[in-house]
């Protein structure tokens, strides 16, 4: 019985099952589970009025900068936000009203309250992420804007067909790279490596995305341009390189106030290049929500 197994399994051919983040086809078509429909309900059942968040929201998974609005700017507690997982500040600043989200670690979760913001009024997005560096182009910390992130996390490939990176969008990213010289903010322009591991990145992987020229590694950025691109969404990510991966005593630092006093004055000066462009005009998503 057993050698006529083997001779079964020989004959029979090996179908491997498709990957699903590489076997979808379906990115343009609309999503069932809508975030509007999910902010409708949390809404009733939190008893919120309806109202829209702020124009500008920044996206901070290390929570810095939003201790340093709060204490610097009065930031208070959003009355119209309804997401079940994570609170919204807002403040205003120059006669603009702004909204931070902290804590949104991860390109699955940034993209998650990416969705509910847009979906509640947004309409500019700023990531400002913490960072490790991979490539040597001065000592941390300093800011890069990302012009495009290598794709090894699994959110985008649900909002975009497989490719190697997702990029920002070049109006919006030809903006921000103006504003930022004609401002003297040093800051870089370059690309990262989005990774769901931290933890997995081996001398190996990182030698490889150095020899693609990639500056940094962070968790998020691949995911939110995935998502803006998609969604047509405006979303420009910047990160924050504050360590050489905690290879060397003293790592991690990120500067004076966390650098959150520097990572919100380059929010600033893109808020205000952004309200002068015309690029402030809301774009329709490109999937239909379904009622």
């Amino acid at each position: 019985m057993n050698q006529q197994w083997k001779n079964f399994a020989r004959s029979t051919p090996v179908v491997a099952d498709p990957v699903p983040l590489l076997d979808r086809t379906d990115h343009s078509a609309p999503s069932v589970f809508r975030p509007e429909n999910m902010l409708r309900e949390a809404r009733r059942q939190k008893g919120l009025r309806s109202g829209q968040v702020p124009p500008i929201c920044v996206l901070d998974p290390d929570g810095d900068i939003v201790e340093h609005v709060r204490t610097r700017f009065g930031a208070t507690k959003s009355p119209h936000w309804a997401c079940y997982h994570a609170r919204l500040w807002e403040w205003e600043r120059h006669a603009v009203r702004y909204g931070i989200v902290g804590y949104a670690v991860g390109g699955s979760f940034s993209v998650l309250v990416a969705e509910e913001l847009f979906a509640s009024g947004c309409r500019l997005l700023v990531s400002v992420a913490s960072a490790g560096q991979t490539t040597h182009v001065g000592p941390p910390p300093y800011h890069i804007l990302l012009d495009r992130a290598l794709r090894d996390e699994g959110t985008s490939y649900h909002y975009l067909p497989a490719s190697p990176y997702a990029a920002a969008e070049p109006s919006l990213l030809a903006l921000a790279e103006g504003a930022f010289v004609a401002a003297r903010h040093r800051v870089y322009t370059g690309s990262t490596w989005t990774t769901d591991a931290p933890f997995r990145e081996t001398e190996e992987a990182i030698m490889a995305r150095r020899r693609q020229g990639i500056l940094a590694v962070e968790m998020e950025a691949a995911a939110l341009y995935a998502f803006g691109e998609a969604c047509r969404r405006p979303v420009i990510c910047l990160a924050h390189v504050s360590n050489q991966l905690g290879c060397v005593e003293g790592d991690f630092e990120k500067g004076d106030l966390n650098g959150a006093a520097a990572s919100i004055d380059l929010v600033q000066t893109l808020t205000h290049a952004w309200q002068r462009s015309g690029l402030t005009q809301p774009v329709p998503r490109r999937a239909v929500a379904i009622a």
